[in-house]
């Protein structure tokens, strides 16, 4: 069956092995929606009504200790696991408390779940959207390499691939070599999304602008900024190296560099919305600066110190929309509010799994550039149509 008219075409009688795919308890909605998609490519769903889902768990003890557990077999199949460290509503019992759990304890569940595979898979393949210590990538002092390490550790269990998302620094692969790693970034996603909420979205250069929130995003907002054909501002973020607060330099203040962003739209792109404070004091100073409208990407919208703040912004003018992926939980609180939009990442995922498992080249996957283009001529043709109805 067909992927789709740009895409590869997957045979299920072709792939290295037959396929599963194992969601742990913090992925079991994305991993749905990836089941459904690969039903429909690969198996005929009233041969296979089950797909290519295989169920696990990872119950717990009353004092916390936790053990993994695949409830079929997985002998011979190339095997996909999925998980989400960034999941806090998931939950576990200790010593009669209930306890939300962390990037740690869903690391520790991957590994369980690779220990009950027993070697016995044809190949393991690990997806983790959020990639587990991915903020800690580098040593600038006594401190640990906990994604170094993770990674190496995961290898040495035998995995054969990880797939990341929007990897806070992909050259953390350098710690293994040897071993796969795709890091994957959903910008063809994100703009189809943009097209679809926001109704009168015009990309012209002098209607429109890319900016970059720091040095760090840089890559990311000037793919945006070629692709689309406009212009590009950045911040740089002036620190106090004299103190340490949760564990950062606290930021002193935001210094823009770039051309003027008077009465233009203006698209914002990172990796993380961690507590949104940096995003809402970007918000502040280009709105200073007498921007049009303001709209925020981040792959992963965390909002640790909850939404009111994002509220006020958008109630007052200052933020128009933020979008985010559907890679981590998000609460239905955020869900609800007017200000959010979903971005699905699902199907790529779904066309990933199936290119490694056919073992094709995947880099049409990765280089979206095609698909933008012909979105863009797209909605071109569309705004020609509706200024020729007018």
């Amino acid at each position: 069956m067909t992927a789709g008219a740009n895409e590869v075409l997957f045979d299920s009688q072709k792939g290295v092995a037959p396929l599963g795919l194992i969601a742990t308890e913090s992925a079991t909605e994305l991993g749905d929606k990836i089941n459904g998609y690969l039903m429909r490519w690969l198996v005929n769903e009233e041969e296979n009504p089950d797909g290519f889902l295989i169920g696990s768990e990872c119950p717990r003890f009353a004092s916390g200790d936790g053990k993994g557990l695949i409830k079929s077999t997985v002998r011979g199949k190339d095997l996909f696991i999925l998980v989400d460290v960034g999941n806090y509503n998931c939950k576990y019992k200790m010593f009669g408390r209930e306890n939300s759990m962390s990037p740690d304890d869903h690391y520790q569940d991957l590994k369980r779940i690779i220990q009950a595979a027993s070697g016995k898979a044809h190949r393991i393949n690990v997806i983790m959207p959020i990639l587990y210590g991915g903020r800690q990538h580098r040593r600038n002092f006594r401190e640990s390499l906990d994604c170094a390490c993770a990674l190496q550790e995961l290898e040495s269990m035998g995995v054969s691939n990880i797939i990341t998302f929007d990897a806070h620094d992909p050259r953390v692969h350098n710690a293994v070599p040897l071993m796969g790693f795709d890091n994957v970034m959903p910008s063809y996603q994100v703009l189809k999304a943009m097209f679809k909420c926001i109704p009168d979205f015009d990309i012209a250069p002098d209607k429109f602008m890319v900016i970059s929130p720091d040095e760090g995003a840089l890559n990311r907002n000037m793919y945006y900024a070629s692709v689309l054909g406009v212009n590009m501002g950045m911040f740089y973020k002036r620190r106090d190296y004299s103190r340490i607060v949760n564990g950062r330099n606290p930021i002193v203040a935001h210094e823009y560099l770039g051309n003027s962003v008077e009465g233009l739209d203006v698209f914002i792109a990172d990796d993380i919305i961690s507590s949104g404070e940096s995003m809402l004091d970007l918000a502040y100073a280009l709105k200073d600066k007498k921007a049009r409208r303001i709209f925020a990407y981040a792959t992963y919208g965390l909002f640790t110190d909850g939404l009111e703040k994002f509220d006020k912004a958008y109630q007052d003018g200052y933020i128009d929309g933020v979008f985010g992926t559907n890679l981590t939980y998000r609460s239905p609180e955020l869900l609800a509010r007017p200000w959010f939009h979903e971005v699905d990442v699902s199907k790529y995922i779904a066309y990933f799994i199936a290119a490694i498992n056919h073992d094709v080249s995947i880099s049409t996957v990765i280089d979206p550039h095609q698909k933008i283009a012909l979105l863009l001529e797209k909605m071109h043709q569309k705004k020609l149509e509706n200024a020729q109805m007018a």
